[in-house]
């Protein structure tokens, strides 16, 4: 049976069993109701209620950040109780594992296939920390000015951290300006951590990028300043402070996520055979064609290549469009742009990899956060996911992965990026997080998944029905467990097809038989 013979026989099922008309499986358009209601919201710009560059404790020069703190919370005196009770200030949250139970976990004791782990580094880590520096230890300070209100709410884009200082802002910074311009969250506050997590632009997550400062609506069709221009908190609204929003990545729960369907609705288009796919399909599937827009992604990280050095110095190398394919300090990468995602089954919850765990099987690659999910499970939907692939330091004689000591102020501290010694490195920093080091070090491949959720095309530029409903080479080739119409043979649809066919074809013989048979007798009758 042809492929074009059985797209034929599923259309006709569809309109035998929904009455969907067979050409509507190629209609893409939303609503035009619910995208008319949404140009009208989003356009409307946040009014401040009051001028922060008129009161009297901000006006003046700040001696440090703390005392910049210490003027905001005059005011909003319940503040810093929320903050550093979100998983931006502790760099965690309780989340149910199975098989393990609760489990207190993220950035702070996570493991990763890019710079692989915090402790020990939290002086460079902690740039991305909402907190005004670290204690000398690398721990969190407990005093509540050490808050750091600026970097989320800074409008004078003039505020920075400062580089390898335990997230203490730059000493150029211009505190009493960044003071006076705080309102709602932008973009920029938002980015300067997302879109360069994992040691610059864009490495992480394939979807969070600066293009995405001022962006087009090629790059992403909500953010962009001709269209919706949203900011980040319009989809990750805001309680207490804490952030909707959990990345699969650090979070292992299917709860406070940010979903499509809030506004867009779970039937957000005209025909409904395509609606009926959201059951199955996240909305991101189809409307996440590609991602790595505007620049390029790291997609392969190998730290066993690290540490070369020429005359004695760490030196690097880069590719025709500025990407590091070698660095001193970490080795060698590959990178991507316009990439077509990868698809898994996801339910939202996730296993994760935890410090100290057993890696039995090293003949496979280690999923550090496999994905739950499958076609049988109710919650599970197919979405598109950026796999970072990496090569990283394993100890082969306790078969768990090493997290190295990576960063030092001076050499002759330990830290990788200052004496390229991976024995020591190791030993350091495997006893900064309490585990056994034999010794021995040998590299392993791992996995991790990232979700996209960024970077949703213009709708002229969504999947067409082809590009998953095809025999060969579609992109949900690898999905197994279910029957996709246009990709996979059934025997028993086969034989059904035929039969359809052939009933369909005797029946067309038989009424055009009945029509000539009935014709001569209607003109016999005449001449009588």
């Amino acid at each position: 049976m042809t492929d074009m013979s059985k797209s034929l026989v599923f259309m006709a099922l569809a309109c035998l069993i929904g009455g969907a008309p067979a050409g509507a499986l190629a209609l893409r358009e939303t609503d035009p109701g619910a995208l008319s209601i949404l140009k009208a919201e989003y356009p409307k710009k946040h009014r401040a209620s009051v001028d922060h560059s008129k009161f009297q404790a901000l006006n003046k020069k700040f001696a440090g950040p703390k005392q910049v703190t210490a003027a905001c919370l005059s005011c909003h005196n319940k503040a810093q109780d929320e903050v550093m009770h979100t998983s931006h200030w502790t760099w965690d949250r309780g989340e149910y594992m199975p098989g393990r139970g609760v489990v207190y976990f993220g950035k702070r004791n996570a493991i990763n296939n890019f710079c692989i782990s915090t402790p020990g580094n939290e002086k460079s880590c902690a740039k991305c920390h909402a907190g005004n520096g670290r204690n000398p230890d690398g721990s969190i300070p407990k005093d509540p000015d050490a808050v750091d209100c600026l970097v989320c709410h800074d409008n004078s884009e003039t505020y920075a951290k400062g580089s390898d200082m335990g997230g203490a802002p730059d000493p150029k910074a211009d505190l009493g300006a960044a003071a006076r311009s705080v309102g709602l969250p932008k973009r920029a506050n938002c980015g300067v951590c997302h879109f360069f997590g994992g040691g610059g632009n864009n490495v992480k997550h394939g979807d969070l990028e600066k293009a995405q400062f001022e962006p087009s609506r090629e790059v992403d069709v909500h953010m962009a300043q001709n269209g919706a221009n949203m900011q980040c908190v319009d989809c990750h609204l805001t309680k207490n402070h804490e952030i909707s929003g959990k990345m699969y990545s650090l979070s292992s729960m299917d709860r406070n996520r940010v979903a499509c369907e809030r506004c867009h609705t779970a039937s957000p288009h005209k025909d409904r055979v395509i609606n009926e796919h959201t059951a199955k399909v996240a909305c991101q599937s189809c409307h996440i064609p590609v991602y790595a827009k505007a620049n390029s992604t790291k997609v392969f990280w190998d730290w066993s290549t690290a540490g070369k050095l020429k005359d004695g110095k760490p030196y690097s190398e880069e590719d025709e469009k500025g990407n590091h394919t070698y660095l001193s300090i970490k080795g060698s990468f590959k990178w991507g742009d316009h990439l077509k995602p990868e698809y898994a089954w996801s339910n939202g919850t996730a296993s994760h990899y935890l410090s100290g765990d057993k890696v039995e099987d090293t003949s496979n690659p280690l999923v550090l956060n496999p994905l739950y999910g499958s076609y049988s499970d109710d919650n599970a939907k197919i979405i598109p996911v950026k796999v970072h692939r990496a090569n990283q330091p394993f100890d082969p004689v306790n078969r768990t992965l090493i997290q190295p000591k990576l960063y030092a102020d001076r050499k002759g501290e330990g830290g990788f990026w200052k004496d390229f010694d991976w024995q020591t490195a190791s030993r350091l920093g495997m006893k900064k997080v309490g585990l056994p080091f034999s010794g021995k070090i040998t590299f392993i491949r791992t996995d991790m998944n990232w979700p996209l959720n960024h970077m949703v095309a213009p709708k002229e530029e969504t999947l067409t029905c082809s590009e998953c409903h095809e025999r060969e080479g579609g992109r949900l080739a690898g999905l197994n467990g279910f029957y996709m119409p246009g990709r996979d043979r059934s025997k028993a649809l086969d034989i059904l097809g035929k039969l359809l066919l052939i009933v369909t074809l005797l029946g067309v013989l038989l009424h055009g038989a009945g029509r000539i048979i009935s014709r001569g007798a209607y003109k016999g009758g005449e001449k009588k």
